[in-house]
């Protein structure tokens, strides 16, 4: 069967995924870019932005892992746009502009279904209202073999690992504090008695934490 993988998910020091207060200008609230610096440097991340150049090493080589082998995406309704409710807006297309870099079919979280959305390059979003059990299953058979990418944000990554769903977790600790936000480890104590754990620290100040299911 295949495998449910997330890579590149950055936490700051104190557990928060996300800042507070999102928005259309503030995707990632009062956090702003700072968990993620570490991999916008890099080549993968240029490369996703059909960039040349970029960093090399760890941090570029454990980021550059995130796209290999994925058939689709799910993801929460957050890490889609910043829009709560009914939807309002139905001109909203994402964050990533006409052409996503997801290049699969990608399964958005939403107790407000819409119909699908269908972009440049292969993605296209489905906008459904279901468990994670029923969010892979639908996944799985989109993907036609291949892995399943659990996008994000820390509330869908969370409930995933909490029903045990998760095969490979990329976990890049950020060393920031941000005092407040969405945390990823609430209610997940003991998580990591069923994963083999390994971790590297980058000369980033990152240090790359992957749960592996054995």
């Amino acid at each position: 069967m295949s495998r449910v993988r997330v890579h590149n998910f950055s936490v700051s020091l104190d557990g928060f995924a996300t800042g507070e207060g999102q928005s259309l200008e503030a995707p990632f609230g009062h956090a702003g870019e700072r968990l993620h610096q570490w991999f916008f440097g890099t080549r993968a991340f240029r490369a996703m932005q059909g960039q040349p150049g970029g960093g090399a090493g760890v941090d570029d080589a454990l980021a550059g892992e995130w796209g290999a082998g994925i058939g689709a995406e799910i993801m929460g309704r957050n890490k889609f746009g910043p829009q709560r409710g009914p939807w309002e807006d139905h001109e909203w297309t994402g964050w990533w502009g006409t052409n996503p870099p997801f290049h699969t079919p990608v399964f958005v979280l939403t107790h407000h279904p819409r119909p699908s959305l269908e972009m440049e390059g292969g993605t296209t979003f489905h906008f459904v209202d279901a468990t994670p059990e029923e969010a892979l299953r639908q996944a799985r058979e989109a993907a036609g073999g291949l892995d399943v990418r659990i996008g994000g944000g820390p509330s869908t990554v969370r409930a995933f690992l909490a029903a045990d769903l998760v095969d490979h977790l990329h976990v890049a600790v950020v060393p920031i504090v941000l005092g407040r936000g969405e945390r990823l480890w609430d209610g997940l104590e003991g998580i990591e008695d069923r994963f083999h754990i390994e971790s590297v620290t980058t000369p980033s100040g990152v240090t790359h934490v992957t749960f592996t299911r054995p």
